[in-house]
């Protein structure tokens, strides 16, 4: 079963900006670069440090704990697919937006 989680105008981050999400028992990190919206688990896959407060350089997002580097459109790792923290659609319909949890949690 699809779940999808509509986010408040005050979740929505501005261009080039970023929001945490806490809902459905999840932590998520959203992503606004150059008006394309991203969402991804906020948990590196490798030790469980909070991605939300990575360095961002366009749409590669950067560990704080360890400086892994993860693409937020697919999720994986740079220049490898070993590991990959969960990455979510976003939707946009008229005004409003969300985020689609899939069967399987990650989505891409």
């Amino acid at each position: 079963m699809t779940r999808r989680i509509a986010l408040a105008v005050s979740q929505v981050p501005e261009r080039n900006g970023r929001v945490l999400v806490q809902s459905h028992g999840k932590s998520l990190a959203v992503f606004n670069v150059a008006d394309t919206l991203y969402a991804i688990d906020d948990s590196c896959p490798h030790q469980g440090a909070s991605l939300c407060g990575g360095r961002l350089e366009g749409r590669v997002i950067q560990c704080c704990a360890h400086g892994l580097r993860f693409d937020l459109a697919s999720g994986y790792l740079l220049n490898s697919r070993a590991l990959k923290v969960n990455s979510y659609p976003v939707e946009c319909q008229g005004q409003q937006v969300y985020i689609v949890l899939g069967n399987e949690e990650g989505g891409q």
